[in-house]
This record gives structure tokens, C-alpha cells and sequence, in this order.
């Protein structure tokens, strides 16, 4: 009989001793920072750390990929105190940033109750998340951190894995595009996660960074043409399309099909489109290869638009 390990808890000061030298660094390392990316379902890339806000400095500062949002990270190897509250608020006004991210790692409940606060009394494109910092072994094993989220945004929690009760607020439409990104975050992550998975939402696009702040790969849900659409999304340069379309003949060969350039003259976004048929709500047998077609699709236009960005 296999012997059966117990898990247990290790103070993560083991790990790192100091928040600011230790912890940040780790932080913004590629791989950790990928999942930090899977709790917030966010594609933050290049982290800078100690970005000065005044005299004092923020432990990580970073861009979400698809959406350009700016994220603060403050770290604390500790329990939460007020010292720390009103930092993360002066460093949000101070840098502009959208998404707040305070780790810690015990979280005192009159920070949570702040931080919830925070959430339902600010505008609704601010967003204030609250996560512990934990590390398990299981015999001599390695320490594994893990994040375990306090408080996160109501808007998140909606999009993230919502209830029964929740999912009898959608209309059809809403339900069916969750049902469809749930399974297909579901795939994604059965291929290795060629891409960050973003949570699950009504919206009927989901977004995939290609390594550019100017644009991003963009899946479509269109069930009333029975289409999905892949794009590259360029939000407001049009002299980036122009160059693009310059190399139209190479993309296309690279990517082994035609592509629909749309401009757009009269406005601010241009759009480099892919579609395709099969998209029906009402019948999802044909799901799991729509999928993946669509997955093989996106991953391609990223990988060869990255060499023209």
C-alpha cells in the first residue's frame, strides 16, 4: 500500500525573508507571474518592481496585455495594517491604476471588510482584489505557494464561476456564451494552456494578448450569422494596420488563408478578420471541435502578427 503524505502549512517567510527584495522578484518572474494572471484572469506582462510614487514605492507595477489597464501589486509577508491600506490608495491615484492587488499574508477583517468596501463605493472600472499568500509541503517535498483569494470585485465574481442562482439572472444569449467560454477554457487548458485562460463571462468576445499593448487577438461569438470571428484587434493606430497591411502578402502565405483587413476610416479600432461557420447555441455537439479550431486559429494569428508588432 502507497504511502499517503500529509499536507501542512510552512510560513512563507522560509520562502522569502523579504517582501520587497524576495517576494516582488519572484513575483515578477514570468511563470509566477502567469499565476497571478490565473487568479485575477488578467495578462499582466513585464512587471516593473519599486516604482516610485512620491517617496515611497510600489512593489510591482505591470499592463494588462489586452485591455493596456494599469495593475499595482503591493506585497506584505505579514498581517494586513492600515500603513499598508493607505498605500495601495496612493499608489492607485498616483500611477492611475484600474486593478489593485494587495497580497499579504493573513488578511485581518477589518481589511477585508475595506477592501469589500472599496469595491461596491468606487466607480465600477476600479477594482480592488485582497489575496493571501500561503505555502504547503507534503513530507520533504518543495514548498508550494498558493494565492487564496479574500475579496475581489463584484464584477469578477460574476464573470468567474457564478451560481445557479446567478446564472438565472442571464438571458439566453448571456447563459449561453458563459456556457461556451467555460468549456472553452476547459480545452484550452487540456492543450497546456497555449494561452492565458481569461475567466468565463457573458461577453460574446474573449481577448488573448499577443505581446503588443497596441492590439491584441480578439475570438468573437456572432450566433445570429452562425459565425465565429478571430481578429487581430488594433485598437487606435491606424498607421500600425497600414504597416501591417504592407506585409499582406506574407501574413496570409504565413497563415496559409486570406484574411478581411477592415480599416474602419471612421473610427478609432481596425480589425484583421478570420471567420468561419458552425456556431449554433442551440445545438453544442459540434463544440469541442469548434473549439479547438477555433484555439488552432488564434494561436497561429498570434504567433505570426508577434513578428510584425
Amino acid at each position: 500500500m502507497k504511502t499517503i503524505g500529509k499536507l501542512r502549512e510552512v510560513d512563507v517567510r522560509e520562502l522569502w525573508q523579504h517582501e520587497q527584495y524576495d517576494f516582488s522578484t519572484w513575483l515578477a518572474k514570468g511563470q509566477n507571474l502567469d499565476y497571478l494572471n490565473e487568479i485575477l484572469g488578467l495578462t499582466l506582462a513585464d512587471a516593473d518592481t519599486e516604482v516610485y510614487v512620491g517617496p515611497y514605492r510600489c512593489d510591482l507595477v505591470a499592463k494588462d496585455e489586452t485591455s493596456d489597464v494599469t495593475v499595482i501589486v503591493e506585497n506584505q509577508l505579514d498581517g494586513t495594517d492600515h500603513d499598508h491600506l493607505g498605500k495601495i490608495i496612493t499608489y492607485a491615484s498616483g500611477l492611475g491604476a484600474k486593478v489593485i492587488v494587495w497580497i499579504v499574508k493573513t488578511a485581518k477583517e477589518e481589511h477585508r471588510a475595506a477592501i469589500e468596501w472599496l469595491n461596491n463605493n468606487t466607480v465600477d472600472d476600479i477594482h480592488f482584489f485582497l489575496i493571501e499568500i500561503h505555502a504547503y509541503k507534503i513530507g520533504d517535498s518543495d514548498p508550494a505557494p498558493k494565492f487564496e483569494v479574500v475579496e475581489q470585485p463584484n464584477g469578477f465574481v460574476k464573470r468567474g464561476n457564478p451560481s445557479k442562482a446567478a446564472r438565472g439572472d442571464l438571458n439566453k444569449g448571456q447563459s449561453e456564451r458563459l456556457i461556451f467560454w467555460e468549456q472553452f477554457n476547459q480545452i484550452v487548458a487540456s492543450r497546456g494552456k497555449p494561452f492565458n485562460i481569461r475567466k468565463a463571462t457573458t461577453d460574446h468576445w474573449y481577448d488573448i494578448a499577443v505581446g503588443s499593448s497596441e492590439a491584441h487577438i480578439a475570438v468573437n461569438l456572432v450566433n445570429k450569422d452562425g459565425m465565429i470571428v478571430v481578429e487581430l484587434y488594433i485598437s487606435d493606430n491606424k498607421e500600425l494596420f497600414d504597416a501591417l497591411f504592407s506585409h499582406r502578402a506574407d501574413i496570409e502565405a504565413a497563415l496559409g488563408t486570406a484574411l478581411v483587413w477592415d480599416r474602419l476610416d471612421h473610427k478609432k479600432a481596425s480589425r484583421i478578420k478570420y471567420a468561419f461557420s458552425g456556431l449554433d447555441f442551440a445545438d453544442h455537439s459540434n463544440y469541442s471541435a469548434l473549439m479547438n479550431q477555433t484555439i488552432d486559429i488564434a494561436v497561429k494569428m498570434r504567433d505570426v502578427f508577434k513578428n510584425y508588432l
